[in-house]
């Protein structure tokens, strides 16, 4: 990364690769939380034998609502090389995972690109997930091509002032239309096996926020609008107010079923067909993993590859 980090919208120039910390609060070596099955991700990616799930540790955005926030923040994780990601990604194959979830992994792009490059010289066949809060740049996505399979990004707002006020990212609209576009000319129209997991595709996720119907609406017109069903469009309920949004009163409560049931209500007006929803149960804290380090170690001395 000559002349600092560029990784992300921010461009914030850490000399990470020193050991300087970016806006994502890592440096470039890999930090990972947890890498285990994962069965609370939509039905296509996690079936029943689970999603493998690799939480990396930062983030680009660190929405003040964030429900991962111990592990976005940077206060968790373990440091792992590229050799032992590589392993991960293969240790997961073993158990039986659906595929290999990368969740939060735009700001380890280098790591994380080397890292399925081996696992798949040593014979990682199932599909790659890439799981993202959308706020990511078309051309870092280009260098995934061939590598991603499923592309799982959020949309979180179409208005500039809540992205900012929220995300501190008041530019994170037009940045997650252009990467949405770029997921999409890589995906392509999505694909099954005979069980109904996904193969290839793309599945957008939107939050529903307290307070925020108008913009979830907003969020889902330009999503059907400009997509159609080349996609499939999440509308999640799970939103849980975390410690950290008290400086946020209008955020610091569940959405109502009202709320949720007008969003719902709004996507089947527009005509929408390839949608999921949640039941109302899903608004608790039990669907966060805890980021025990599960996974991550080897009971090898790793040599590292960074």
């Amino acid at each position: 990364m000559t002349g600092g980090c560029r990784l992300c919208p921010r461009e914030c120039t850490a000399d990470r690769e020193q050991g300087e910390l970016g806006y994502c609060r890592m440096p470039s070596e890999p930090y990972v939380a947890r890498a285990a099955l994962h069965y609370w991700e939509e039905p296509c990616i996690s079936g029943t034998e689970g999603s493998g799930a690799v939480f990396f540790s930062g983030c680009t955005l660190r929405c003040v609502f964030c429900q991962n926030y111990e592990i976005a923040a940077g206060t968790a994780g373990k440091k792992v090389c590229v050799e032992r990601l590589a392993e991960i990604f293969l240790e997961l194959q073993e158990q039986g995972a659906n595929n290999i979830n990368l969740v939060t992994a735009g700001h380890f792009l280098p790591s994380v690109i080397r890292a399925l490059q081996s696992a798949e010289r040593q014979g990682l066949k199932i599909p790659v997930v890439y799981n993202t809060g959308g706020y990511e740049k078309a051309d870092m996505l280009r260098q995934l091509e061939g590598l991603v399979d499923i592309w799982l990004p959020d949309y979180k707002y179409e208005s500039a002032r809540l992205a900012g006020r929220y995300s501190h990212a008041p530019d994170y609209p037009e940045h997650a239309k252009e990467a949405l576009r770029e997921m999409v000319r890589q995906a392509g129209a999505p694909v099954y096996d005979s069980r109904g997991i996904m193969q290839r595709g793309v599945i957008v996720r939107h939050l529903v926020l307290p307070g925020c119907v108008y913009d979830s609406k907003d969020v889902l017109e330009y999503l059907h609008d400009t997509w159609g069903e080349q996609i499939w469009i999440s509308i999640m309920r799970q939103y849980t107010p975390m410690p950290q949004v008290r400086g946020f009163p209008e955020l610091d409560r569940s959405v109502t079923e009202e709320e949720y049931k007008e969003i719902v209500d709004y996507a089947c007006f527009l005509g929408m067909k390839q949608v999921y929803v949640q039941t109302e149960d899903c608004d608790r804290e039990s669907f966060i993993p805890a980021f025990d380090y599960r996974g991550v170690e080897s009971p090898d001395t790793c040599r590292c590859l960074l």
